[in-house]
């Protein structure tokens, strides 16, 4: 496979999780849109690498990867905290930050 059809699928599937992210209320679901789109990202850098033969790409990749854990373990908790305050996980009802 060619560096198009990489470059074609993370266009694919950070397009889905724009799309989840614009289109969900729910605060997981748009969480699992903003992991789709790291890992397009992940995917772009993977692909850039093999491309060229160097491997800065596979360790900005894995970097990305923890970084991606840590905001939905944090991500996660928020919407748990969110839950039990408000019991609701939709984001229409998220007003704590307002005065």
């Amino acid at each position: 496979m060619g560096l198009q059809a990489y470059l074609t699928l993370a266009a694919v599937v950070f397009c889905i999780g724009l799309f989840g992210v614009m289109t969900r209320r729910n605060t997981i679901g748009i969480l699992l849109g903003i992991e789709l789109m790291l890992n397009s990202v992940n995917i772009n850098l993977v692909a850039f690498a093999r491309y060229s033969g160097d491997v800065t790409g596979m360790v900005f990749t894995l970097f990305t990867i923890c970084i991606t854990v840590a905001e939905a373990a944090v991500g996660l908790a928020l919407v748990i905290l969110l839950f039990r305050v408000r019991r609701t996980v939709t984001a229409d009802h998220l007003d704590l930050l307002k005065g």
